[in-house]
């Protein structure tokens, strides 16, 4: 009896060490506790958790919904898409051990609490919520993070917010997505050199800049940049060969696409819609077995290949033609090659679409063939494109005072119709190739060429400088004339040094009479003579040529006011007047300063009032703009009689002005005497 009682006392009292033991375990640690009930106390619906109101123990048994514990730690709380509305304690990292977190699809808001010294954290996800601010430090010691999800808040609204260095230190990381949530800044450079990192999801942001070479070579699969401000080229994608999904759609990227962008041979998904990309699209991107490429609202230009890709879109951009597999003319593909060597400036590329060349600006036409480019000071940089040789028709390049380098291509020499090329004024480098005797060369101010001023041809290579008015439209010359563009396209010597001035005033503004009255681009002038005795034509335009310049030949146009008829005088220097009368041609030797009334109709608008600049004794000043982008000042001077004494004064004033250079004085460019 004594020795079942002692076997009662000795299980009795093993019972209640287990029991003892089991409570000990089942307690969660009081600090983890305690974070836990301040997050049901911040919640403005907290039964949705179902979680106790009294007593209780989150790790259990039983354990609370929605918290996951390992030895009496918090490990976890998943309570994505509950619909919770609320804050979260601004002390969540004292949960140590936590190691994932899913509140992701909620309606949580107020400041983000920050996940500093969460070491064991290696998931969290904290999109879809209203947080309104994320702590400085918040990515401080996130040593083992592998996911992190923080889409669609609105962090720092008024200022916004950049991804700080210290996520650099998560190498481990995985998955990094914050769509919509308010970046600003340019896209940080260590995001391209995490060893583990990707996938990665910024779209919808303020980000803005280049993307950083350090993606080159990156091992991202998917790239989410679309929605943000980037700009420059995308050069460094072609080189992330891992790349399942590029989306790069609605931001500024500008530039080809890379022709190596074939290397990405396991790209799925291709997105670049609503960007300033332009130029051809590489064959290599038209063989490659994507399901989606989207190039919609671009810039692209040529033909449209036929891609191999199962869903393609390519609306709203500049090809030649409207259906893949249709080819563009040969002098299309000439002429746009010679852009991208041109690294495709903006205002050519707005014009130079469809199939037909001949109407777009800086190109002329003899007939349905190409036979002048003149783009002279239209900021063009890069090389020159051995495709221009293509161009057989071709009797003047005029690519003066850009900034153009390189060295002209060898097979420019079999240009058989050439007769002026004009690269004054760039950074062409030599050796220069061989043109033949019939070849004017015109090369000065090119600082690479050491100075020289003779080609190597047997022509006349007289260095020179010329400003041209582009015109687009196609010239009724007979082939290889090599005339001056007419009415609507001249040519001028430029001064030297005018090349950085940003605004190039045509008349000259100074106190004295004599200088305001004479240093004038456009003179109205109206002459009050019997008209039996009147020989003036309404419209007297004087063109001055350089003697050694036949393309600048001095051309006087005189419409009868009685008989309607034209006459053409073409010269050297002047044509003397053989009376007083003041309807005689007089032309002086003033340099090339070439400027027709039509021209400067055009581009004051007809001298319209709202280009008016001012107004003085001597007549009223406007703005107007060549198709080269030059700004000019026109001064328009009217008078009721003008005597044959006044006109010569005029013109010798021309003469003598169009040489003056001073600090204070603006450029005399060209002057036009309308007898109207």
């Amino acid at each position: 009896m004594q020795h079942n009682k002692s076997v009662m006392r000795n299980k009795f009292a093993s019972l209640l060490v287990l029991s003892l033991v089991t409570v000990v375990l089942s307690i969660t640690d009081p600090g983890d506790l305690d974070v836990l009930m301040q997050f049901r106390d911040g919640l403005e619906n907290p039964e949705l958790l179902k979680w106790p109101e009294n007593g209780g123990d989150p790790c259990g048994p039983p354990s609370w919904n929605h918290v996951f514990c390992a030895e009496s730690r918090v490990t976890q709380i998943q309570a994505q898409g509950m619909g919770l509305k609320g804050s979260l304690p601004q002390n969540l990292n004292k949960l140590t051990m936590l190691n994932n977190i899913g509140l992701q699809r909620n309606q949580l808001n107020g400041k983000l609490p920050s996940f500093s010294g969460l070491s064991n954290l290696q998931y969290a996800y904290l999109d879809y919520n209203n947080f309104d601010s994320i702590p400085a430090d918040f990515f401080d010691g996130l040593d083992d993070l592998e996911a992190l999800a923080l889409d669609h808040n609105n962090f720092n609204a008024t200022t916004g917010w950049s991804i700080p260095k210290a996520l650099q230190n998560s190498a481990q990381l995985t998955n990094f997505s914050c769509m919509s949530c308010n970046l600003i800044g340019s896209l940080p450079d260590f995001l391209g050199s995490m060893p583990s990192l990707t996938n990665l999801k910024l779209s919808d942001n303020k980000l803005s800049g280049e993307i950083p070479n350090t993606f080159n070579g990156s091992v991202l699969q998917m790239l989410w940049l679309n929605g943000n401000q980037f700009t420059g080229p995308i050069d460094v994608v072609a080189t992330m060969e891992s790349l399942t999904v590029l989306w790069l759609h609605g931001n500024l990227f500008s530039g080809p696409i890379p022709d190596n962008i074939g290397n990405l041979t396991l790209l799925q998904d291709l997105n670049l819609n609503t960007n300033n990309l332009v130029g051809l699209i590489p064959n290599s991107l038209a063989n490659m077995k994507l399901d989606t490429i989207d190039l919609n609202n671009n810039q692209f230009m040529g033909p449209i290949p036929m891609f191999k890709a199962s869903n393609v879109t390519c609306a709203s951009n500049k090809f030649c033609k409207a259906s893949q597999g249709l080819p563009c003319s040969p002098e299309v593909m000439a002429l746009l090659r010679f852009l991208r060597g041109v690294n495709y400036p903006s205002r050519l590329v707005s014009s130079w679409t469809d199939n037909e060349p001949c109407n777009w600006v800086g190109i002329r036409c003899n007939g349905e063939k190409v036979s002048i480019i003149n783009l002279p000071h239209y900021n063009l940089s890069g090389t020159l494109s051995p495709s221009v040789a293509n161009l057989d028709s071709l009797s003047q390049i005029r690519l003066q005072s850009n900034n153009l380098s390189g060295p002209v291509p060898d097979n420019w020499t079999s240009l058989k119709s050439l007769e002026t090329l004009d690269l004054s004024g760039n950074n062409i480098s030599g050796p220069l190739p061989k043109f033949g005797s019939t070849v004017k060369l015109l090369i000065a101010d090119n600082p690479l060429l050491n100075g020289d001023k003779k080609a190597p041809s047997t022509g006349d290579n007289a260095p020179s400088r010329s400003l041209g008015f582009p015109t687009n439209s196609r010239s009724t010359s007979s082939k290889g004339s090599g005339s001056s563009p007419t009415d609507s396209s001249v040519e001028s010597t430029e001064p030297k040094g005018s090349k950085q001035s940003t605004f190039v005033s045509i008349v000259v503004p100074v106190a004295s009479f004599v200088v305001l009255a004479f240093l004038v681009v456009p003179l109205s002038i109206y002459c009050c003579k019997k008209r039996q005795d009147s020989k003036l034509a309404p419209s007297l335009v004087i063109h001055p040529r350089d003697l050694s310049d036949s393309d600048n030949a001095v051309k006087v146009v005189v419409v009868s006011n009685t008989k309607g008829s034209t006459s053409a005088l073409t010269g050297s220097g002047s044509a003397s007047r053989n009376s007083s009368n003041i309807g005689e041609s007089h032309i002086i030797e003033a340099g090339n300063l070439v400027v027709s009334v039509q021209v400067l109709r055009n581009v004051t608008k007809n001298f319209a009032p709202e280009n008016e600049l001012g107004r003085g004794g001597f007549g009223v000043v406007y703005k107007g703009e060549l198709d080269d982008g030059t700004q000019i000042a026109v001064k328009r001077m009217e008078a009721g009689v003008i005597t044959s004494k006044a006109l010569d004064e005029f013109q010798s004033e021309i003469a003598v002005l169009s040489k003056v250079r001073h600090r204070h004085l603006v450029s005399l460019l060209g002057y036009s005497i309308e007898g109207n």
